[in-house]
């Protein structure tokens, strides 16, 4: 990331930020010491962020354009924080999740179930004829504190991905992991298993190697959080925790993702990125 304005205005950086993301460019804003501090995402936007920065400069948007920050409600406040940390990808994938789950739960729980379980009808070997099936089982969730969290997550990791990378990575990284992690649960526990959460382990070893020695990187993650993914993993092989655990996705795809993270970061080196 490159910090490229910073401001002690609230107003002025939160209309800053809005005009830089309606002209796509991906920014997130930080606060030091009571200075509001501009990061652009993307290297590659520089040029643009630029452009569009000197022209807010050169002409300055009216003093009532700049409360719009306080005449905002907090819904449409809060959808604004959510939607600048995410890309399409993620989007869909979220909704597409809360869409299962309401149909798994409320209206066809057993139809659901028998479409999106890794073999149909929970039994059986693989139907190849139905290859959706090695992923599908990532859309299914047994507790709202089991989507509640992967979600959470989802958003958390899935998203910075999506923006630092592209959505063409986020979805690759997605279906390899989800893949991987699902027929390893499969083979060692039996297919009645479900949950995004050999995914989002697979994004976070992704974003431990991507990230790896930069600290600037928007995937740098904190020393605690990796501490909690890497306890919560011992933890559930443990067999102490108060829910079943799918430890063999959860451990697949944190391989998966630390092996795709680097073949990403090494083929980026070779072509010499700056990211």
């Amino acid at each position: 990331m490159k910090k490229i304005y910073q401001s002690r205005n609230i107003e002025e950086m939160d209309l800053l930020r809005i005009t830089m993301q309606r002209s796509g460019i991906p920014v997130t804003v930080s606060e030091k010491s009571g200075v509001l501090e501009l990061w652009l995402i993307q290297p590659d936007y520089e040029a643009h962020a630029m452009q569009v920065l000197n022209d807010f400069k050169t002409n300055p948007p009216p003093p009532e354009t700049m409360q719009v920050r306080r005449q905002t409600g907090t819904l449409s406040s809060l959808w604004r924080m959510l939607a600048q940390q995410a890309g399409l990808f993620t989007f869909i994938v979220a909704l597409t999740v809360l869409s299962v789950y309401v149909m798994q739960w409320f209206i066809a729980p057993e139809p659901t179930l028998r479409a999106l379980l890794f073999t149909p009808g929970g039994a059986g070997p693989i139907d190849w004829g139905q290859p959706w099936r090695l992923f599908s089982p990532m859309l299914l969730h047994f507790s709202a504190m089991h989507l509640i969290f992967n979600l959470f997550w989802w958003w958390y990791l899935g998203g910075r991905i999506e923006l630092q990378f592209g959505t063409y990575i986020l979805v690759a990284v997605t279906f390899f992991t989800a893949v991987v992690s699902n027929y390893a649960q499969w083979a060692f526990s039996g297919p009645l298993f479900g949950g995004l959460s050999g995914v989002v382990y697979g994004l976070f070893g992704f974003a431990i190697v991507v990230a790896w020695r930069k600290p600037w990187s928007p995937l740098a993650l904190p020393p605690a959080l990796i501490v909690f993914m890497v306890g919560w993993l011992l933890l559930g092989f443990a067999d102490v925790l108060f829910v079943n655990m799918a430890n063999e996705a959860h451990l697949a795809g944190l391989l998966s993702g630390l092996l795709f993270g680097a073949i990403v970061r090494t083929l980026r080196l070779g072509r010499k990125a700056s990211w």
